[in-house]
């Protein structure tokens, strides 16, 4: 009667294992990265100092939820410059997978007697954890070059959930992408058609009364149904204490449309080991 108690939560202690290792060498691998860090915070900062304050003047927000008064463009693009980082890191995260699944690492990886979901998820984890870091990174340089951002303990938590669910999700994004694309040459063609469009066909930049009211109508319709907007309109809504409607729904659920996809890829009898016939089975 005590073995099965024991094996449990041995399996259990296993698999916290593993989820720790696995964690730790993607922070390991950042830390050591030194440049990456700062790489992640250039893009964003620049489209802050810059091109936000070239259009502060020339693109006005008007009072529109979740805001309840006249806001520069400048704050307005906060929310959208955290999904940025969010987005960007995702896709990185992709890339590696890629390059890790190339050299063989993966094989090893897969081959632990663990199930290959939590593996997978013990990933997603570990990217969905370093873009929290770098948003958090990236807050605090936009509150140093003087952005101002509402901040209370409830809308902090708030935007903090927000934050990691977004993060998870581009994580599991990237996961299912590295899934499909068979070799490094191809990454970057592949992710000029996702990055761009998810970017630019969202709130990131503009709210979608903006696109409505000027005519873009197939913009609007494709922002509508990006899930990209709604992470971002959760980050936005969450920072002002608003409901954010249905993005958290469209956020969780494309998370885990996302992760099962990629799973189902990563089954050797399905589509990852098909994928991987010229470097071999991973």
């Amino acid at each position: 009667m005590t073995t099965r108690p024991s094996k449990r939560s041995g399996s259990l202690a296993h698999a916290l294992q593993a989820l720790r290792a696995i964690v730790m060498r993607e922070v390991l691998k950042f830390v050591q990265q030194r440049g990456r860090l700062l790489s992640a915070l250039v893009r964003p900062v620049l489209w802050l100092a810059v091109f936000a304050a070239g259009f502060r003047n020339v693109f006005g927000v008007a009072i529109a939820e979740p805001y309840d008064t006249y806001i520069p463009y400048d704050v307005y693009i906060v929310p959208g410059l955290m999904g940025m980082v969010l987005l960007f890191n995702g896709m990185q995260s992709s890339l590696a997978m890629v390059y890790d699944r190339e050299m063989g690492l993966m094989r090893l990886l897969l081959t632990a007697p663990l199930p290959r979901w939590w593996l997978l998820f013990a990933k997603l984890c570990a990217t969905a954890l370093l873009s929290v870091l770098q948003v958090l990174a990236f807050v605090i340089v936009a509150a140093l070059i003087g952005t101002s951002l509402p901040m209370s303990a409830l809308t902090t938590a708030h935007a903090a959930a927000a934050t990691l669910a977004g993060a998870l999700m581009m994580a599991a994004l990237g996961l299912l992408l590295s899934v499909y694309v068979k070799q490094l040459e191809n990454f970057a063609g592949t992710m000029n058609f996702v990055i761009f469009p998810m970017y630019f066909l969202s709130t990131a930049l503009y709210p979608l009364w903006k696109l409505e009211e000027s005519g873009a109508t197939w913009v609007y319709r494709v922002a509508q149904f990006n899930p990209f907007t709604h992470a971002v309109e959760w980050m936005r809504f969450a920072l002002y204490g608003k409901d954010p409607g249905i993005s958290p729904y469209v956020v969780l659920t494309t998370l885990a449309v996302c992760f099962t996809l990629a799973c189902w890829g990563y089954d050797p009898q399905r589509g990852f080991g098909g994928l991987t016939k010229r470097g071999g089975p991973a």
